[in-house]
Protein backbone atom coordinates (compact mmCIF):
# COMPACT_ATOMS: atom_id res chain seq x y z
CA UNK A 1 0.00 0.00 0.00
CA UNK A 2 2.78 1.88 0.89
CA UNK A 3 6.14 1.92 -1.44
CA UNK A 4 8.91 2.87 0.44
CA UNK A 5 12.78 2.97 -0.39
CA UNK A 6 14.53 1.54 2.15
CA UNK A 7 16.68 2.22 4.44
CA UNK A 8 15.27 5.99 3.57
CA UNK A 9 12.34 5.59 5.73
CA UNK A 10 13.22 5.62 9.07
CA UNK A 11 9.59 4.52 10.93
CA UNK A 12 6.71 3.64 9.44
CA UNK A 13 3.06 2.21 10.23
CA UNK A 14 0.02 1.49 8.50
CA UNK A 15 -3.73 1.32 10.07
CA UNK A 16 -6.85 0.71 8.67
CA UNK A 17 -10.50 1.40 10.91
CA UNK A 18 -13.83 2.32 11.14
CA UNK A 19 -14.73 6.22 11.81
CA UNK A 20 -18.25 5.89 11.61
CA UNK A 21 -21.23 4.63 9.79
CA UNK A 22 -20.11 4.16 6.37
CA UNK A 23 -16.88 5.58 6.84
CA UNK A 24 -13.53 4.10 6.93
CA UNK A 25 -10.31 5.44 7.44
CA UNK A 26 -6.27 4.51 6.85
CA UNK A 27 -3.71 6.63 8.67
CA UNK A 28 0.30 5.86 7.31
CA UNK A 29 2.95 7.72 9.69
CA UNK A 30 6.23 7.35 8.78
CA UNK A 31 9.70 9.71 8.80
CA UNK A 32 12.65 10.68 6.66
CA UNK A 33 15.60 11.83 6.88
CA UNK A 34 16.53 16.10 6.23
CA UNK A 35 17.00 17.38 3.02
CA UNK A 36 16.84 20.72 0.66
CA UNK A 37 13.53 20.29 -0.69
CA UNK A 38 10.43 18.64 -0.09
CA UNK A 39 8.30 17.59 -3.23
CA UNK A 40 4.45 16.78 -2.86
CA UNK A 41 2.07 15.37 -5.58
CA UNK A 42 -1.19 14.13 -5.05
CA UNK A 43 -4.11 13.33 -7.07
CA UNK A 44 -6.77 13.29 -4.47
CA UNK A 45 -6.57 15.50 -0.89
CA UNK A 46 -5.56 18.63 1.20
CA UNK A 47 -1.64 19.03 2.11
CA UNK A 48 -0.40 20.62 5.43
CA UNK A 49 3.09 21.15 5.34
CA UNK A 50 4.55 22.81 9.50
CA UNK A 51 8.11 24.01 9.56
CA UNK A 52 9.87 23.38 13.39
CA UNK A 53 12.99 22.60 15.07
CA UNK A 54 12.71 19.04 14.23
CA UNK A 55 15.95 17.28 12.34
CA UNK A 56 13.90 15.16 9.69
CA UNK A 57 10.51 15.07 7.81
CA UNK A 58 7.41 13.04 9.38
CA UNK A 59 4.43 12.67 7.61
CA UNK A 60 0.76 11.51 8.79
CA UNK A 61 -0.79 10.40 5.57
CA UNK A 62 -5.02 9.80 6.54
CA UNK A 63 -7.39 8.75 3.83
CA UNK A 64 -11.14 8.24 4.22
CA UNK A 65 -13.80 5.95 1.91
CA UNK A 66 -17.14 6.65 2.66
CA UNK A 67 -18.58 3.74 1.90
CA UNK A 68 -20.45 0.61 4.09
CA UNK A 69 -18.20 -1.67 2.82
CA UNK A 70 -15.15 -2.64 4.63
CA UNK A 71 -14.07 -4.63 1.31
CA UNK A 72 -14.73 -1.65 -0.58
CA UNK A 73 -13.14 0.72 1.23
CA UNK A 74 -10.16 -1.91 1.02
CA UNK A 75 -10.65 -1.50 -2.58
CA UNK A 76 -10.24 2.43 -2.71
CA UNK A 77 -7.34 2.30 -0.60
CA UNK A 78 -5.49 0.07 -2.43
CA UNK A 79 -6.51 2.12 -5.85
CA UNK A 80 -5.05 5.53 -4.06
CA UNK A 81 -1.03 4.58 -4.43
CA UNK A 82 1.26 5.88 -2.30
CA UNK A 83 4.91 6.40 -2.38
CA UNK A 84 7.43 8.09 0.00
CA UNK A 85 11.33 7.85 -1.11
CA UNK A 86 14.11 10.20 -1.22
CA UNK A 87 16.17 10.86 -5.02
CA UNK A 88 19.47 13.13 -4.29
CA UNK A 89 18.48 16.07 -1.69
CA UNK A 90 14.65 15.94 -2.20
CA UNK A 91 12.15 14.13 -0.77
CA UNK A 92 8.82 12.91 -2.87
CA UNK A 93 5.41 12.00 -1.42
CA UNK A 94 3.39 11.13 -4.16
CA UNK A 95 -0.46 9.92 -4.22
CA UNK A 96 -1.20 8.77 -7.70
CA UNK A 97 -5.03 7.50 -8.25
CA UNK A 98 -5.14 4.23 -10.08
CA UNK A 99 -8.17 4.22 -12.72
CA UNK A 100 -10.71 6.25 -12.43
CA UNK A 101 -11.23 9.18 -10.82
CA UNK A 102 -12.26 8.43 -7.13
CA UNK A 103 -16.50 9.14 -5.71
CA UNK A 104 -16.85 9.51 -2.03
CA UNK A 105 -13.08 9.68 -1.20
CA UNK A 106 -11.19 12.20 0.86
CA UNK A 107 -7.23 12.88 2.22
CA UNK A 108 -5.23 14.85 4.14
CA UNK A 109 -1.18 14.86 4.08
CA UNK A 110 0.24 16.75 7.10
CA UNK A 111 3.89 16.79 6.80
CA UNK A 112 6.42 18.32 9.68
CA UNK A 113 9.63 19.61 8.34
CA UNK A 114 12.91 20.97 9.60
CA UNK A 115 12.31 25.12 9.45
CA UNK A 116 15.62 25.70 7.67
CA UNK A 117 14.34 23.56 4.49
CA UNK A 118 15.64 25.24 1.16
CA UNK A 119 12.35 24.33 -1.10
CA UNK A 120 9.28 23.13 -0.79
CA UNK A 121 6.40 22.57 -4.07
CA UNK A 122 3.03 21.64 -3.09
CA UNK A 123 0.97 20.13 -6.27
CA UNK A 124 -2.80 18.80 -5.65
CA UNK A 125 -5.22 18.34 -8.10
CA UNK A 126 -8.05 20.46 -6.65
CA UNK A 127 -7.11 19.66 -2.08
CA UNK A 128 -6.54 22.94 -0.53
CA UNK A 129 -3.27 23.18 0.92
CA UNK A 130 -1.61 25.31 4.27
CA UNK A 131 2.06 25.95 4.76
CA UNK A 132 3.48 27.70 7.36
CA UNK A 133 6.78 28.18 9.84
CA UNK A 134 9.25 27.66 6.25
CA UNK A 135 12.95 29.59 5.85
CA UNK A 136 12.49 28.76 1.82
CA UNK A 137 10.69 29.25 -0.94
CA UNK A 138 7.25 27.76 -1.17
CA UNK A 139 5.39 26.76 -4.58
CA UNK A 140 1.97 25.84 -4.40
CA UNK A 141 -0.53 24.58 -6.68
CA UNK A 142 -4.06 23.58 -6.88
CA UNK A 143 -6.51 22.75 -9.10
CA UNK A 144 -9.44 24.39 -7.29
CA UNK A 145 -8.54 24.17 -3.11
CA UNK A 146 -7.76 27.08 -0.92
CA UNK A 147 -4.63 27.69 -0.07
CA UNK A 148 -2.90 29.40 3.19
CA UNK A 149 0.73 30.72 3.61
CA UNK A 150 2.57 32.26 7.01
CA UNK A 151 5.64 32.83 8.27
CA UNK A 152 7.69 32.17 5.10
CA UNK A 153 11.64 33.12 4.46
CA UNK A 154 12.20 32.68 1.09
CA UNK A 155 8.96 34.63 -0.62
CA UNK A 156 6.30 32.05 -2.31
CA UNK A 157 4.83 31.50 -5.21
CA UNK A 158 0.53 30.09 -5.02
CA UNK A 159 -1.90 29.54 -7.97
CA UNK A 160 -5.28 27.57 -7.39
CA UNK A 161 -8.09 27.26 -10.37
CA UNK A 162 -10.30 29.02 -7.83
CA UNK A 163 -10.21 28.92 -4.39
CA UNK A 164 -9.34 31.64 -2.11
CA UNK A 165 -5.49 33.00 -0.59
CA UNK A 166 -4.27 33.62 2.68
CA UNK A 167 -1.10 34.93 3.05
CA UNK A 168 0.03 35.95 6.70
CA UNK A 169 4.00 37.19 6.85
CA UNK A 170 6.07 36.48 3.62
CA UNK A 171 9.55 37.49 3.02
CA UNK A 172 10.83 37.52 -0.45
CA UNK A 173 8.85 37.88 -3.88
CA UNK A 174 5.52 36.56 -3.93
CA UNK A 175 3.27 35.72 -6.83
CA UNK A 176 -0.36 34.57 -5.87
CA UNK A 177 -2.81 33.78 -8.74
CA UNK A 178 -6.21 32.50 -8.44
CA UNK A 179 -9.16 31.97 -10.82
CA UNK A 180 -11.74 33.58 -9.20
CA UNK A 181 -11.33 33.30 -5.27
CA UNK A 182 -10.57 36.41 -3.23
CA UNK A 183 -6.32 36.87 -2.32
CA UNK A 184 -5.69 39.02 1.43
CA UNK A 185 -2.15 39.27 2.25
CA UNK A 186 -0.99 40.32 5.71
CA UNK A 187 1.96 41.39 5.23
CA UNK A 188 4.36 41.28 2.19
CA UNK A 189 8.53 41.53 2.81
CA UNK A 190 8.79 41.97 -1.24
CA UNK A 191 7.53 42.71 -3.74
CA UNK A 192 3.93 41.06 -4.34
CA UNK A 193 1.45 40.11 -8.13
CA UNK A 194 -1.68 39.54 -7.33
CA UNK A 195 -4.15 38.68 -9.53
CA UNK A 196 -7.82 36.92 -9.46
CA UNK A 197 -10.23 36.32 -12.17
CA UNK A 198 -13.53 38.13 -9.75
CA UNK A 199 -12.71 38.41 -6.48
CA UNK A 200 -11.69 41.12 -4.04
CA UNK A 201 -8.07 41.61 -3.14
CA UNK A 202 -6.99 43.12 -0.15
CA UNK A 203 -3.35 43.49 1.26
CA UNK A 204 -2.45 45.12 4.88
CA UNK A 205 1.15 45.93 4.38
CA UNK A 206 3.84 45.73 1.41
CA UNK A 207 7.12 46.68 1.92
CA UNK A 208 8.18 46.61 -1.62
CA UNK A 209 5.79 47.10 -4.71
CA UNK A 210 2.03 45.45 -5.42
CA UNK A 211 0.99 44.88 -9.04
CA UNK A 212 -2.70 43.48 -8.49
CA UNK A 213 -5.47 42.66 -10.50
CA UNK A 214 -8.99 41.48 -10.81
CA UNK A 215 -11.70 40.93 -13.17
CA UNK A 216 -14.77 42.43 -11.19
CA UNK A 217 -13.87 42.59 -7.10
CA UNK A 218 -13.27 45.23 -4.70
CA UNK A 219 -9.10 46.15 -4.38
CA UNK A 220 -8.12 47.20 -0.64
CA UNK A 221 -4.49 48.63 -0.22
CA UNK A 222 -4.22 49.96 3.32
CA UNK A 223 -0.18 50.44 3.06
CA UNK A 224 2.57 50.23 0.65
CA UNK A 225 6.10 51.19 0.28
CA UNK A 226 6.97 51.37 -3.17
CA UNK A 227 4.71 51.40 -6.39
CA UNK A 228 1.26 50.20 -6.44
CA UNK A 229 -0.59 48.90 -9.92
CA UNK A 230 -4.17 48.37 -9.22
CA UNK A 231 -6.93 47.51 -11.57
CA UNK A 232 -10.06 46.00 -11.52
CA UNK A 233 -12.95 45.34 -14.28
CA UNK A 234 -15.55 47.62 -11.97
CA UNK A 235 -15.07 47.00 -8.46
CA UNK A 236 -13.79 49.73 -6.26
CA UNK A 237 -10.13 50.63 -5.54
CA UNK A 238 -9.18 52.20 -1.34
CA UNK A 239 -5.68 52.81 -1.04
CA UNK A 240 -4.47 53.70 2.33
CA UNK A 241 -0.43 55.61 2.31
CA UNK A 242 1.81 54.23 -1.00
CA UNK A 243 5.40 55.30 -1.02
CA UNK A 244 6.04 55.39 -4.33
CA UNK A 245 3.72 56.15 -7.32
CA UNK A 246 0.59 54.86 -8.18
CA UNK A 247 -1.24 53.69 -11.04
CA UNK A 248 -5.38 52.74 -10.25
CA UNK A 249 -7.74 51.62 -13.25
CA UNK A 250 -11.40 50.42 -12.88
CA UNK A 251 -14.22 49.92 -15.15
CA UNK A 252 -16.92 51.41 -13.37
CA UNK A 253 -16.12 51.73 -9.47
CA UNK A 254 -14.85 54.66 -7.27
CA UNK A 255 -11.18 55.59 -6.55
CA UNK A 256 -9.95 56.68 -3.29
CA UNK A 257 -6.45 57.43 -1.63
CA UNK A 258 -5.19 58.20 0.95
CA UNK A 259 -1.51 59.60 0.02
CA UNK A 260 1.16 58.73 -2.68
CA UNK A 261 4.99 60.00 -2.36
CA UNK A 262 4.90 59.91 -6.61
CA UNK A 263 2.46 61.04 -9.31
CA UNK A 264 -0.95 58.77 -10.03
CA UNK A 265 -3.23 58.37 -12.62
CA UNK A 266 -6.30 57.18 -12.00
CA UNK A 267 -9.06 56.24 -14.68
CA UNK A 268 -12.41 54.77 -13.89
CA UNK A 269 -15.75 53.93 -16.58
CA UNK A 270 -17.77 56.29 -13.74
CA UNK A 271 -17.03 56.90 -10.53
CA UNK A 272 -16.10 59.29 -8.40
CA UNK A 273 -12.23 59.94 -7.75
CA UNK A 274 -10.87 61.10 -4.38
CA UNK A 275 -6.87 61.38 -4.26
CA UNK A 276 -5.49 63.16 -1.39
CA UNK A 277 -1.75 64.00 -0.55
CA UNK A 278 -0.32 63.81 -4.08
CA UNK A 279 2.21 65.83 -6.05
CA UNK A 280 0.36 65.28 -9.32
CA UNK A 281 -2.07 63.39 -10.95
CA UNK A 282 -3.59 62.43 -14.25
CA UNK A 283 -7.26 61.81 -13.13
CA UNK A 284 -10.27 60.94 -15.47
CA UNK A 285 -13.62 59.36 -14.85
CA UNK A 286 -16.82 58.78 -17.49
CA UNK A 287 -19.26 60.45 -14.88
CA UNK A 288 -18.16 61.20 -11.42
CA UNK A 289 -16.80 63.79 -9.33
CA UNK A 290 -13.45 64.51 -8.75
CA UNK A 291 -11.41 65.60 -5.13
CA UNK A 292 -7.54 65.82 -5.54
CA UNK A 293 -5.12 67.61 -2.50
CA UNK A 294 -2.08 68.78 -3.84
CA UNK A 295 0.99 68.41 -1.86
CA UNK A 296 4.66 68.68 -2.12
CA UNK A 297 6.19 65.14 -1.66
CA UNK A 298 9.87 65.64 -2.85
CA UNK A 299 8.67 63.68 -6.21
CA UNK A 300 9.76 65.39 -9.65
CA UNK A 301 7.96 68.05 -10.93
CA UNK A 302 5.04 66.87 -13.20
CA UNK A 303 1.73 68.09 -15.26
CA UNK A 304 -1.30 67.29 -13.90
CA UNK A 305 -4.81 67.00 -15.85
CA UNK A 306 -8.35 66.08 -13.92
CA UNK A 307 -11.64 65.39 -16.17
CA UNK A 308 -14.90 64.78 -15.48
CA UNK A 309 -17.72 64.83 -17.85
CA UNK A 310 -20.42 65.19 -15.53
CA UNK A 311 -19.76 65.83 -11.66
CA UNK A 312 -17.50 68.49 -9.76
CA UNK A 313 -13.94 69.08 -9.21
CA UNK A 314 -12.78 70.28 -6.34
CA UNK A 315 -8.84 70.83 -5.60
CA UNK A 316 -7.32 71.50 -2.83
CA UNK A 317 -3.61 73.11 -3.21
CA UNK A 318 -1.30 73.67 -0.17
CA UNK A 319 0.78 76.55 0.61
CA UNK A 320 3.89 75.62 -0.86
CA UNK A 321 2.94 74.06 -3.98
CA UNK A 322 3.80 76.26 -7.01
CA UNK A 323 1.69 75.39 -10.08
CA UNK A 324 0.58 76.98 -12.89
CA UNK A 325 -3.81 76.55 -13.31
CA UNK A 326 -6.03 76.24 -16.43
CA UNK A 327 -8.92 75.58 -15.86
CA UNK A 328 -12.51 75.01 -17.92
CA UNK A 329 -16.49 73.93 -17.46
CA UNK A 330 -17.66 73.68 -21.19
CA UNK A 331 -21.38 73.98 -20.51
CA UNK A 332 -21.80 76.35 -17.48
CA UNK A 333 -24.87 77.28 -17.34
CA UNK A 334 -26.35 76.70 -13.87
CA UNK A 335 -22.61 75.98 -12.92
CA UNK A 336 -19.20 77.99 -12.15
CA UNK A 337 -15.64 78.12 -11.07
CA UNK A 338 -14.69 79.68 -7.56
CA UNK A 339 -11.14 79.92 -6.00
CA UNK A 340 -9.76 80.86 -2.68
CA UNK A 341 -6.87 82.60 -5.02
CA UNK A 342 -6.73 85.67 -6.26
CA UNK A 343 -3.54 84.82 -8.66
CA UNK A 344 -6.18 82.77 -10.47
CA UNK A 345 -8.41 84.47 -12.62
CA UNK A 346 -11.58 83.49 -13.71
CA UNK A 347 -13.57 84.14 -17.37
CA UNK A 348 -17.16 83.32 -19.04
CA UNK A 349 -17.60 83.43 -22.44
CA UNK A 350 -21.28 83.38 -24.32
CA UNK A 351 -24.18 84.37 -22.53
CA UNK A 352 -27.52 83.41 -20.48
CA UNK A 353 -29.36 82.49 -23.90
CA UNK A 354 -26.41 80.43 -25.29
CA UNK A 355 -24.49 77.74 -24.26
CA UNK A 356 -21.76 79.82 -21.73
CA UNK A 357 -18.12 78.55 -21.32
CA UNK A 358 -16.28 79.03 -18.23
CA UNK A 359 -12.29 79.43 -17.68
CA UNK A 360 -9.78 80.25 -14.96
CA UNK A 361 -5.91 80.66 -15.10
CA UNK A 362 -3.16 81.76 -12.68
CA UNK A 363 0.22 80.80 -11.12
CA UNK A 364 0.93 80.13 -8.10
CA UNK A 365 4.04 80.97 -6.39
CA UNK A 366 5.32 81.98 -9.60
CA UNK A 367 3.94 78.91 -11.35
CA UNK A 368 5.14 75.89 -12.33
CA UNK A 369 4.14 72.65 -13.51
CA UNK A 370 0.27 72.55 -15.50
CA UNK A 371 -2.37 71.42 -13.60
CA UNK A 372 -5.67 71.58 -16.24
CA UNK A 373 -9.11 70.68 -14.82
CA UNK A 374 -12.10 70.08 -16.83
CA UNK A 375 -15.91 69.13 -17.03
CA UNK A 376 -18.46 69.31 -19.44
CA UNK A 377 -21.02 69.74 -17.09
CA UNK A 378 -20.03 70.36 -13.14
CA UNK A 379 -18.41 72.98 -10.78
CA UNK A 380 -14.70 73.49 -10.44
CA UNK A 381 -13.76 74.71 -7.18
CA UNK A 382 -9.80 75.89 -5.86
CA UNK A 383 -9.10 75.78 -2.02
CA UNK A 384 -5.97 76.09 -0.03
CA UNK A 385 -4.85 72.84 1.52
CA UNK A 386 -3.46 72.80 4.69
Amino acid sequence: MLAVLAPLALAQETHISREGDGVWGQEVAGTLAAVKTLRVKVDVGSVIVKGGSQQGISYVIHTRSYTSSEQDAKRQFESYKLTVYMRGDTAWIVGDWQGRHPRKFSGEFAISVPREISLVKIETEGGDIDTTGVAGHVDAQSGGGSMHLDDIGGGASAETGGGAIEVGTISGEIALHTGGGSIEVHHANGKIVAETGGGSIEIMSASQGASIETGGGGIDVRQCTGKVKAETGGGSIDLGDIGGSAEIDTGGGTIHLASAKGHVEAHTGGGGIELYGVPSARAETGAGGIVVKLVKTGAPPSDSMLETSAGDITVYIAADVAISVRASVDLANGHRITSDFPDIHISSEGNQWGPRTLNAEGKLNGGGPVLKVRTTTGDICFKRGN
